[in-house]
């Protein structure tokens, strides 16, 4: 029996260190996320009139500017592959049996997928001006 402390050995040698890679995105990825969550928050709840103003024409005006669909796409996607590389993480140190942890992995990614690909087509495709009973002071006449 091999002692506790032992690093784990591989059966084939990589060339790359996938690991190291995930480590170094965690922590830089986790700072720019600080940045991102907190400006969201104060934007959304310490200006104007707080949690009061928040609804469905606030989102509307705020997503009329290219400025915060980027803001809250990169927030999105960095959220979301920060969490999918944890999980990853406590799937390889949990899974025991090499199926359960590629079944495990494989549903992880497709919703990792599923969630970008429609929070970026939300994102984008919005249109506060296409319902003509919403009238807002940034749509402009069609």
């Amino acid at each position: 029996m091999e002692t506790p402390r032992s690093p784990y050995k591989r059966n084939k040698p990589t060339r790359t260190n996938w690991e190291l890679y995930g480590w170094l995105f965690m922590r830089m990825s986790g700072l720019v996320l600080i940045v991102l969550v907190f400006g969201h928050l104060f934007v959304n709840l310490m200006m104007g009139e707080g949690i009061h103003q928040i609804d469905w024409g606030f989102v509307a005006g705020k997503w009329a500017s290219p400025f915060w669909q980027t803001w809250d796409l990169l927030m999105l996607w960095l959220a979301q592959l920060h969490g999918t590389n944890g999980v990853r993480t406590v799937i390889n140190d949990y899974a025991e049996r090499d199926a359960t942890r590629f079944w495990l992995k494989m549903a992880l990614y497709v919703a990792t997928v599923i969630v970008i690909v429609v929070g970026t087509l939300v994102i984008f495709t919005f249109d506060p001006c296409a319902d003509p009973s919403q009238t807002f002071s940034f749509c402009t006449a069609r």
